[in-house]
């Protein structure tokens, strides 16, 4: 993912609201959203180049969401795919801050990434391009894309702004969440950051929702993590930035 606003705890009776966008190479190989047949309790998509994915949830309400730190030239080339980070915390029982715990000890081993994980009662954070240790998260809303966790880049005030509002309204759905990170205006050119990568892939990847034919937004994800039942929708998008298919699932949470 290269943005994710996420609502922890909000006053509703979802203790996750979670919006994202997957942006990334439209030739790399991926599948949509699903329940995998090797992990039949996991539903995410799945990476065919590494075999890992970028946000998901268990049926028992274990959520991952990852996205890639930008760094040009990087310090290192990662050994591990970040992406197993994901698959590896929803395939698995331990607890999201202990997860973070072995994911900070071998953090050396990966490029640059932010890391969420959490379950029915706790959401976790963790960077392996920051200094400080795998954090606890308060009730709130959070933005993050490419940079550390709330990094005010103009999408993610924007990512936030709008989840926000959508917070405020009577009734909160997946089709209300429509719209959180569908802008596709670049920010202006005095907002850019600086991620080593010039000025016209900056002003390009400001968009919320990239459109571009060799690197996009291939997907939006909407996600509400409630207390008996879990809603998750998928939209996927061609190089024209038009939704080529959508994913919907709606299933009450299991302990099994």
């Amino acid at each position: 993912m290269c943005l994710i606003s996420f609502a922890w705890q909000p006053q509703t009776d979802y203790p996750l609201i979670m919006v994202a966008n997957r942006d990334e190479f439209h030739l790399r190989p991926a599948l949509p959203a699903h329940f995998w047949e090797e992990h039949p309790h996991m539903l995410a998509g799945k990476d065919l180049e590494a075999g890992g994915s970028w946000l998901g949830i268990s049926r028992s309400g274990r959520f991952a969401a990852l996205t890639n730190y930008r760094q040009i030239p990087a310090p290192y080339q990662g050994q591990l795919s970040r992406g197993m980070l994901v698959s590896a915390y929803l395939q698995g029982d331990a607890s999201p801050e202990s997860y973070l715990q072995q994911v900070a000890a071998n953090a050396a081993l990966y490029d640059g990434f932010n890391l969420i994980v959490g379950d029915l009662n706790q959401c976790w954070y963790f960077s392996n391009r920051s200094n400080a240790a795998p954090s606890e998260l308060a009730s709130g809303v959070y933005g993050l894309s490419n940079h550390l966790l709330n990094t005010p880049w103009p999408k993610v005030r924007l990512a936030r702004e709008n989840l926000i509002q959508r917070l405020r309204q009577s009734e909160i759905s997946l089709a209300s969440l429509a719209g959180c990170l569908d802008s596709t205006r670049p920010a202006p050119r005095e907002e850019l950051p600086d991620t080593g990568i010039g000025p016209t892939w900056e002003h390009m990847l400001s968009a919320a929702r990239i459109i571009s034919p060799e690197y996009g937004t291939r997907a939006n994800t909407r996600l509400m993590l409630g207390r008996v039942r879990i809603r998750f929708r998928e939209d996927s998008y061609n190089p024209a930035g038009l939704v080529t298919g959508s994913e919907l699932f709606s299933f009450d949470i299991s302990n099994s």
